[in-house]
């Protein structure tokens, strides 16, 4: 492979580029010093892979490389030092947009001397080049976004009255991680239906939760009048399962929503009631086991209306169901977030008169229902809802 040979003999040549091209954007005095996962690292990773795929068995470099499309972080040496150098950048004082740009040299490294020397590159290896850059981006601005989040966290968790700030400050990232992942995408290094544009989908459906709950955080917290009016069960799980059926899909999970007898009704503020089922969902999401299922069912006893969401987070240690509805408050490995969507989503169902409890189910999941007054439609109020 003429990729594989330019590369072992250029190693220095192209590291010292990159060098060049951080110190020229970065004002951190850094001095040109290679992070200890920095992208020296990741051009040895991509010789390897390089050599691997010169071998009788190709697919044992996706160990380093990981595979096309990306996966789970961390499920290859890429992934894993990838993650670690979003890390360090975080660390340091670098923004999401350095972080891109710093495997985006890299590639343009290679591309530029290639050119001054007139070597000739297969399109097999560039192939295998914007893999390795694919997933390392991908698994880099994971992790950097979730150091952030650890950051955010520490600096808001004693300062309530700084929830607006960190409000703005998550939307910026958001979008900005969207906007550079859409930007790598459109310049034409990798393709939409890889690890990149699974960060930008990812992102996409992040800005979306991160508004809901806010708006309704928000609410709760200025104490504005409820808005409360009568509509159908039937239509608000209509419109709940449309809302959660794209995180769904972007998580890799079932979504089952139970059909409900049309007059059965509820009297609250429809926003806040969406905006705590939408947070339940969002949890069930989170901490379930991959590709499993997550169902949402409505049904009445006596006057009350009773609405569960199930996931498949496994269950819970006795005694840490009561715990999850404190403030601030995360369990499990995924530490996005401030921990505060059950919180709101107790104090949005109370507020309208209701009870939002948990159910723990061992060695399965945990069952949160919502439990509402009952009301019912008359013919009149079905006809105008329809």
């Amino acid at each position: 492979m003429m990729m594989h040979r330019f590369l072992i003999a250029n190693r220095d040549e192209l590291a010292a580029r990159c060098r060049v091209k951080v110190e020229a954007r970065s004002v951190r005095g850094l001095s040109g010093a290679e992070l200890e996962h920095g992208i020296s690292v990741f051009l040895d990773q991509v010789i390897r892979t390089l050599e691997l795929e010169r071998t009788a068995a190709p697919l044992q470099s996706r160990r380093i490389s990981g595979r096309a499309g990306g996966g789970k972080p961390a499920l290859s040496e890429i992934g894993d030092t990838a993650a670690q150098h979003g890390k360090e950048l975080m660390q340091h004082g670098f923004t999401v947009e350095e972080v891109v740009h710093d495997y985006g040299d890299l590639c343009q490294a290679i591309t530029d001397l290639a050119f001054e020397l007139d070597v000739q590159i297969e399109v097999d290896e560039f192939r295998i080049l914007n893999r390795c850059l694919d997933n390392a981006i991908a698994n880099a601005v994971t992790e950097f976004g979730y150091q952030r989040d650890i950051v955010v966290a520490d600096q808001h968790a004693h300062d309530l009255n700084a929830r607006l700030g960190f409000l703005a400050h998550e939307l910026r990232n958001q979008l900005s991680t969207a906007t550079l992942a859409l930007s790598v995408i459109r310049n034409g290094s990798v393709g939409i239906s890889g690890a990149t544009g699974g960060v930008l989908e990812r992102s996409l459906v992040n800005l979306g939760n991160l508004i809901d709950r806010s708006l309704a955080e928000v609410r709760m917290t200025a104490g504005l009048p409820l808005q409360s009016r009568l509509f159908s069960v039937h239509d608000f799980l209509a419109e709940l399962k449309l809302s959660a059926s794209l995180e769904a899909n972007v998580r890799g999970f079932t979504l089952k929503v139970s059909d409900v007898d049309p007059l059965l009704a509820v009297e609250v503020d429809r926003d806040l009631l969406l905006s705590a089922a939408g947070n339940l969902l969002q949890n069930a999401f989170k901490f379930s086991h991959p590709h499993g299922e997550i169902s949402v069912n409505a049904y009445a006893v006596a006057d009350r209306i009773l609405i569960d969401v199930e996931d498949q987070c496994g269950g819970l240690p006795s005694g840490d169901a009561e715990k999850m509805f404190l403030p601030f408050t995360q369990a499990g490995q995924d530490r996005t977030g401030l921990g505060l969507g059950l919180s709101i989503s107790r104090s949005s169902i109370e507020a309208n008169s209701g009870v939002l409890s948990v159910r723990n189910v061992p060695g399965t999941g945990c069952v949160f229902t919502i439990d509402l007054p009952r009301h019912a439609l008359g013919d009149e109020s079905a006809n105008a809802e329809q």
